[in-house]
């Protein structure tokens, strides 16, 4: 009886140090997103939620963390708990924020996976704005007092300000002719530029599609090199005769520290949804370009990409380190 009793804890003991037998995720995970409702990352990571939420079989929650030119959504995602509850969308301001002097959260304080999606900047003015094309708004930023005009997308030294800066050096103009006025994403400053609080949107038209489809804005030019399947009447920058092309990027991301077999089923989970063709069509259909990285691709995109970006925020005055 005696050496029953030995062999049964012995049993339980060894159930106990295995941990609970449970299939992981057996709960909703989180997906946090650093902008605001209705802008270009809310919407692409709401596609590739729903795709994931099948791949996972089980809920996953987006939840939007503003604030701060995105550094807010940012931080909650590297501060959260590495059990593999909780994952973001991360965007190309976190390559910044050092360089700014907004804190030390940089590339490497987060588990990049992939990019998602790429979506190119562009130049959205007010429907009944006096610029027609985008020579009609260089002109008038070469020639109007410094400050006069003005822009928003995101936040000071964010994604769509570096576009803004580097499309007007482009064009032999000061990066900082016209005015940055910061905002928490694209659907806030599109409010403002139809309410004529700013003159132009310097993030992508597929932010804006609601407001195109309307009438309510247009877009004069998209920072590319050809034109774009879902926006064929706008002309490239290129055509325009500026050596300037700029792409927002998207990416999933998670706090450092996953254990590896929960990285390894949250990761293969993604590559899957990335392959689903209703997630495909459903970023496509909306102008979005949905991607998938192999590792080594991504950090050397992100690097590049970091080096370009802060060229322009020297150019802007805006480095701090």
């Amino acid at each position: 009886m005696k050496s029953f009793r030995k062999a049964a804890l012995a049993l339980a003991t060894l159930a106990l140090a295995a941990g609970p037998a449970f299939a992981f995720p057996d709960r909703p995970v989180q997906l946090i997103v650093p902008w605001a409702a209705g802008g270009g990352m809310d919407a692409v990571m709401r596609i590739f939620a729903a795709g994931f939420e099948a791949e996972l079989k089980q809920p996953v929650n987006v939840v939007n963390r503003t604030g701060g030119g995105g550094i807010t959504g940012h931080t909650a995602i590297a501060n959260a708990a590495p059990d593999g509850y909780t994952v973001g969308g991360a965007s190309p301001e976190i390559s910044f924020f050092k360089t700014l002097g907004l804190g030390d959260l940089t590339p490497e304080s987060i588990d990049f996976f992939s990019r998602v999606s790429v979506i190119p900047a562009g130049i959205t003015v007010k429907a009944d704005s006096p610029y027609k094309t985008v020579a009609d708004y260089l002109k008038a930023a070469k020639e109007n007092p410094k400050g006069t005009m003005m822009a928003s997308g995101t936040g000071v030294g964010g994604s769509w300000h570096i576009a803004s800066g580097g499309l007007l050096k482009a064009a032999g103009i000061a990066p900082d002719a016209v005015r940055w006025v910061p905002s928490n994403g694209g659907a806030p400053a599109l409010q403002d530029l139809v309410a004529g609080g700013i003159t132009v949107f310097t993030g992508s038209p597929i932010e804006a599609k609601g407001m195109l489809d309307a009438g309510r804005v247009r877009t004069i030019l998209l920072m590319t090199n050809e034109r774009h399947p879902n926006f064929p009447d706008v002309p490239s920058a290129k055509e325009a005769g500026l050596d300037w092309v700029y792409e927002n990027w998207f990416a999933l991301s998670a706090p450092k520290g996953i254990p590896a077999d929960r990285r390894k089923i949250l990761f293969e989970a993604a590559q899957r949804t990335m392959q689903r063709e209703d997630v495909r069509k459903g970023m496509a259909d909306r102008g979005i370009t949905p991607i998938w990285d192999k590792p080594e691709e991504f950090a050397a995109y992100v690097k590049a990409f970091t080096e370009r970006g802060n060229s322009v925020l020297k150019d802007l005055g805006l480095a701090k380190n």
